[in-house]
């Protein structure tokens, strides 16, 4: 018997009626005080308090008031015989003055002076960064443009919302043996912010709840885990154009992929797709969520 979940999603053998009073027995979980230990069994989900996420978001403790150059030398040496190369952010040579020369100034950033990023070791006029970094979020991160480097804690613009997940007894395609993970996000209609495209216009919300899945096993909540970071972070969501609808000034998915069909995969947003959860991992660590930041 195959029933029709309120969401559009079909469930395989559930009679009328029996499936409501099955998820009144299933934890609604959230991310608060999510801890990895505590998904250790592979046939549970932890049962948590429900997350809510408002404000403006997350800025690092140890950068919170400091300005942008401040920010920037924290991550950078300062070069005193740049090669003659050009500068990727500005396209002026890096032996030149930047070209935010007369357009951005800040005390005691010349701009001539040239820094390299500590780790991966790519260079920019110190002028061009604080340009940058003062264009973003302001949060403390910086993000190597050529490299995609993500030094400090990358956070995201998602508007506030609530993210719960809960075991559902039944399997996905690709994973017989496994109970499925269901993650449900659900942002309303809202004001943007001042790190939104448009701050003080209404941001729509299109087909919220949105329901996804992922298998419960030990690569699937290792997922979870690093989507709880990532929503934590305001990285999972943003506000912008719909590729689907071409609607602006409306809440989208954010780089991160996730899957949204649950039994099949017409659409390419369900299972079977066996790289799937590699995938997802790589775009998670390339927004700087790896295991060590799930764990912190």
């Amino acid at each position: 018997m195959v029933v029709e979940d309120t969401d559009g999603h079909k469930e395989v053998g559930v009679r009328p009626g029996a499936r409501d009073r099955r998820q009144a027995r299933v934890p609604r979980c959230g991310v608060r005080g999510w801890s990895p230990a505590a998904a250790s069994s592979p046939r549970s989900v932890p049962a948590l308090p429900v997350k809510n996420l408002n404000g403006t978001g997350p800025v690092h403790p140890a950068l919170a008031g400091k300005n942008p150059e401040d920010v920037v030398r924290r991550y950078m040496q300062k070069v005193k015989n740049p090669p003659d190369e050009d500068c990727t952010i500005c396209m002026e040579r890096l032996v030149t003055a930047s070209g935010y020369e007369g357009v951005l100034r800040h005390k005691g950033v010349r701009p001539e002076l040239v820094g390299r990023l500590g780790r991966c070791g790519h260079m920019y006029h110190l002028l061009c960064l604080v340009a940058m970094y003062s264009n973003g979020n302001k949060d403390g991160s910086l993000q190597c443009p050529t490299c995609k480097a993500i030094y400090g804690e990358k956070t995201g613009t998602q508007p506030p919302g609530k993210m719960e997940f809960h075991l559902i007894p039944h399997s996905l395609p690709g994973f017989a043996d496994t109970q499925t993970i269901r993650i449900v996000y659900d942002i309303p209609t809202g004001i943007q912010g001042p790190e939104h495209p448009n701050p003080g216009k209404k941001f729509t919300a299109r087909g919220f709840p949105r329901h996804c899945y992922l298998p419960n096993n030990e690569k699937g909540r290792k997922v979870l885990r690093r989507l709880i970071t990532a929503w934590e972070r305001r990285l999972i969501f943003t506000i912008g154009t719909s590729n689907t609808t071409g609607e602006s000034d409306t809440v989208v998915w954010n780089e991160i992929h996730h899957k949204t069909e649950f039994g099949s995969n017409l659409t390419g947003h369900g299972y079977p797709d066996a790289s799937y959860l590699d995938n997802v991992l790589a775009e998670l660590a390339a927004q700087g969520v790896s295991e060590a930041a799930a764990k912190a």
